[in-house]
């Protein structure tokens, strides 16, 4: 298990930037990880609380949870998009985030990497999967931003 734990420490330092993963899987924390039929890493849990999913291309798809501690380690701006007003209620009820109503992204976010979803103030509304690059995300009028895939929810 400690093995696993580490390996997934390194995935998230690589996925995330340095300290992700020890932000993800703190040494003084209890997580622990489900396995699928074949006895490859799936599920991800600490305290209850489900932090991610270990997919098969090798990189952590976020929950809500995971995206609470990446939140407060990582640096800020880093894989955040900021959405405004207009748009909260929306994704906090599961909705996806379009490009119309992003108002800030981390530029270096490409198609496909895991990001936070913000509002303007800096509250956490959601967790996903970015359709388009961080400056896209500013710059284009239509289409989809980011695909929504856990979010707070109604508060």
């Amino acid at each position: 298990m400690a093995d696993d734990i580490a390996s997934l420490r390194t995935v998230a330092d690589y996925q995330f930037g340095p300290g992700a993963g020890v932000a993800l899987f703190p040494p003084d924390g209890e997580v622990s990880v489900t396995r699928t039929s074949s006895g490859r890493l799936r599920q991800i849990h600490a305290d209850g609380d489900r932090l991610g999913t270990y997919e098969q291309d090798g990189r952590i798809r976020l929950g809500i949870e995971g995206g609470r501690r990446l939140q407060d380690r990582l640096d800020s701006g880093g894989y955040r998009v900021v959405v405004g007003d207009e748009s909260e209620p929306f994704v906090r009820d599961g909705k996806n985030a379009f490009a119309k109503f992003v108002t800030g992204a981390d530029g270096a976010i490409r198609p496909r990497d895991e990001v936070l979803i913000e509002h303007d103030d800096g509250r956490l509304l959601a967790v996903g999967r970015a359709e388009l690059s961080g400056q896209g995300m500013v710059d284009f009028e239509t289409g989809m931003a980011v695909k929504v895939r856990d979010t707070i929810g109604s508060a």
